[in-house]
């Protein structure tokens, strides 16, 4: 992990403050998430105290502090969304998986986020898998959705 912090950051010859949100994400669409350990490499680097580091990554709802499952599942709470059901989904899914909004399964099979808009108001209410949508989600058709990425570890 620390060699590909490094690698980042020899894009960023010189870098400032300016940089800070750019490195940050690139270091989690490499890493998947922002570590502790990248976030102080990436303090080193722009001089800059890992807490203001922090401090700025958690006021972006972009960035994740924990490494996401191999299923991450975003739970639209867009208006559309949340007129059709989405906190009862929400609800369920976080019930079934055993895990709150940030985390992740204890098998790191899945991780759980909850978005402010998919931009798939049509299919409200609607859950996003690796990419892959689910519509018109209900209470009972979540545990046949999470079966079926189970089914596929078999």
């Amino acid at each position: 992990m620390k060699t590909t912090v490094q690698e980042i950051l020899d894009q960023y010859p010189g870098a400032g403050r300016d940089s800070l949100i750019p490195i940050l994400q690139q270091v989690q669409e490499k890493i998947g998430f922002l570590s502790e350990e990248s976030v102080i490499e990436v303090g080193k680097y722009l001089k800059m105290p890992a807490s203001k580091i922090f401090g700025v990554a958690t006021f972006y709802n972009q960035f994740r502090f924990n490494q996401p499952g191999k299923y991450h599942v975003q739970v639209c709470r867009g208006t559309a969304c949340h007129v059709l059901g989405s906190a009862t989904v929400l609800d369920e899914i976080e019930k079934q998986l055993k895990v709150k909004a940030g985390q992740t399964t204890k098998d790191k099979l899945f991780s759980l986020e909850v978005v402010a808009c998919i931009g798939a108001c049509g299919l409200a209410p609607v859950i996003n898998i690796n990419g892959e949508f689910h519509a018109k989600v209900t209470t009972d058709s979540i545990q046949s959705i999470f079966d079926s990425y189970r089914n596929r570890e078999e």
